[in-house]
């Protein structure tokens, strides 16, 4: 930090956003906290995230959504941020299936307006979340920041892969560092309820089947998040310059030579079988799934594995958390705040 401005994080009440601001605070960074606390799941798990970070007094909440451009100007100018971790967006890929203006509105409207305010008071830094599922039709595992993404399966996919061109295009004309974060499955405690470990937790515990897609073939690069807070917070340190070796001939598709920008994954660099994801959790609970075994559901990826070798050497990134930790520690949550 350079001057004494708070943090601006969006999203504060959703799952990494809610973490990330816990993080700042414990750190003794003052946060301004973003949250449009939409019913895309169930909004008294936001508000119960809400409350924690509200008792901190270095915290300052507000209700707004993103794509709201004057009320989200006017937040910029009154507070200055002078960085910001933007990690707020309409989650999901299914529902964009079904609801494909909620993620122009949310993801791509309302990105515009966080560059919008970035480039208004000058911020420092802009850390955006993006999304391993950016490399789409890609096949080439593990997936790597230098490898083009070019094929989108979902609309999700789409409007993220959108926020990485337009943040090098603010980034460029107004010299605006921006660092764009290909999140990988994150999990853990406070994670959001349509994510498949929340769901099969549920549903084990209340006796109910869960629906395994793709008969437990599909892999994922499971990241717990804590790591993925610690890649996060690095990044934020680190704003980008323009890459003297970026070579127009052979570009890189992850660095600029005319612009501060970047790209890098945040993924624990391995993968599982969804099918052992269940295992893990199904010792941790002490109970037997009922499985209803169902074909890879449209837009899904099959598989997904992250290639985090750049962040290791640029951020000093280093996930530690196995799954069987991992998963652990989100039934103990659960257990504890839905007393079961």
């Amino acid at each position: 930090m350079t001057d004494d401005r708070p943090v601006l994080v969006t999203g504060s009440a959703g799952f990494i956003g809610f973490h990330t601001a816990r993080r700042l605070l414990a750190q003794g960074q003052r946060v301004i906290g973003l949250d449009n606390l939409n019913p895309y799941y169930d909004p008294r798990l936001k508000e119960a995230r809400r409350a924690l970070l509200a008792a901190d007094p270095g915290y300052v909440d507000h209700v707004m959504d993103l794509a709201d451009r004057p009320a989200v100007a006017d937040l910029f100018r009154r507070h200055r941020p002078s960085r910001v971790v933007h990690v707020g967006a309409q989650a999901g890929i299914r529902y964009s299936v079904e609801n494909p203006e909620t993620y122009v509105d949310s993801n791509v409207v309302g990105f515009l307006s966080v560059l919008q305010g970035c480039r208004d008071v000058e911020v420092e830094h802009l850390v955006y979340a993006s999304t391993s599922s950016v490399f789409g039709a890609n096949g080439a595992l593990p997936y790597s920041v230098e490898q083009p993404v070019s094929h989108p399966l979902n609309l999700y996919s789409a409007t993220k892969l959108a926020n990485e061109a337009m943040a090098h295009a603010f980034a460029y004309v107004h010299g605006l560092p921006c660092t764009g974060l290909r999140f990988f499955t994150v999990y853990g405690p406070w994670g959001r309820p349509d994510m498949a470990l929340f769901k099969f937790t549920r549903a084990i515990l209340g006796g109910t089947p869960i629906d395994l897609y793709g008969d437990g073939v599909m892999e994922r690069d499971f990241t717990y998040v804590d790591d993925v807070v610690d890649g996060v917070l690095a990044a934020l340190d680190l704003p980008p310059a323009p890459d003297p070796d970026w070579d127009s001939a052979a570009p890189d598709p992850a660095t600029s030579g005319v612009a501060p920008w970047r790209i890098l994954n945040l993924g624990a660099g391995r993968r599982e079988p969804l099918a052992k994801y269940l295992e893990v959790l199904e010792r941790k609970l002490g109970r037997r799934a009922t499985v209803n075994r169902l074909p890879v559901q449209p837009g899904e990826m099959v598989r997904t594995e992250a290639d985090v070798a750049r962040t290791r050497a640029l951020l000093g990134y280093e996930p530690k958390t196995s799954i069987d930790e991992g998963v652990g520690r989100f039934v103990d949550w659960y257990r504890e705040f839905y007393g079961v």
